[in-house]
């Protein structure tokens, strides 16, 4: 199993660990994102992702953009990070994280930022053991624009 950064080839495999996600996350029918899109979006150099693969094939990815904060500076979001249930409590979904995190020093970012539903207990575990702060004062707000 290796770690490794994410190309063009996998952006199929990529797409299909998103909506596995949204699947555990019972939120499928929210998933409109199209392969294309990311194809597209992946061409404009809109996000990037660090993949685990196995035997050739992809298991797990951390797909991520640069941000900015304006109470810290540069900041990598980290989008979704996701390993297929089968080879869950592995170290794979740590090593993903640690890419994750030597990418955002390579860049000079301050901070790294992502959310986690509350519910998501295995994740929110994860993400404690690793020195993170969950927040509960900010709420999100987003609008649809199509």
């Amino acid at each position: 199993m290796i770690i490794r950064a994410a190309e063009y080839d996998d952006l199929s495999s990529i797409h299909g660990l998103v909506r596995e996600l949204a699947i555990y996350e019972k939120e499928e029918a929210a998933f409109t994102a199209t392969l294309e899109d990311y194809q597209n979006d992946w061409e404009k150099g809109i996000f990037d992702a660090i993949v685990a693969e196995d035997k050739g094939r992809v298991i797990g990815m951390a797909l991520y953009y640069l941000t900015y904060s304006t109470w810290k500076g540069r900041m990598l979001y980290l989008e979704d990070f996701v390993v297929l249930e089968r080879y869950r409590q592995r170290g794979i979904g740590q090593r993903l994280f640690d890419a994750f995190i030597e990418k955002a020093h390579a860049l000079e970012c301050r901070m790294v930022k992502w959310q986690v539903l509350d519910w998501n207990e295995p994740a929110l575990k994860f993400y404690r053991k690793n020195g993170a702060i969950i927040e509960k004062g900010w709420w999100n707000g987003k609008m649809f624009l199509r």
